[in-house]
């Protein structure tokens, strides 16, 4: 089976921004990942993926990750309490596990305070904040990934 492979210029254009795929009926988007899955850059040609940067500015971004950044501690119950009201039966215990591990990783605890401070702008109801909470812990794992 030949591997998905991409010109290295629209690979590196593609990693700079997010892409999502369009709302469901609750506001919940699935993210794609252009530079790894075929029919994620499949729908990037299409466009129904959207770049979730487009019309943002530095200075924005800035103060958004300075917002999702910001260091605070949870005890785990309560961290427990979070994932289920964010996640699904299937996912709770995974995403939980994954968040733990973050907790105690100097390089993906970055991660894991990006779900705490999204979770509580998600319950103020500030925009599609849930969103970010499920994207943390999928930057949780990449980060907890090892390299050879």
């Amino acid at each position: 089976m030949k591997s998905f492979r991409l010109p290295r210029k629209t690979k590196k254009k593609l990693k700079k921004t997010i892409w999502l795929y369009p709302a469901d009926e609750k506001g919940n988007s699935l993210m794609a990942w252009p530079t790894r899955l075929p029919k994620d850059y499949d729908a990037v040609k299409k466009g129904t993926v959207r770049d979730i940067m487009a019309g943002s500015t530095k200075a924005t971004r800035k103060k958004e990750k300075e917002i999702l950044n910001k260091v605070i501690e949870i005890s785990d119950d309560q961290l427990r309490v979070f994932v289920d009201k964010i996640f699904a039966k299937e996912y709770r215990n995974p995403s939980y596990r994954t968040l733990l591990k973050a907790k105690n990783n100097p390089k993906a605890v970055v991660a894991y305070y990006n779900f705490i401070n999204a979770y509580y702008l998600a319950e103020k109801d500030e925009g599609s904040y849930s969103n970010i909470c499920c994207m943390s812990v999928d930057l949780a794992k990449d980060l907890l990934k090892r390299k050879k």
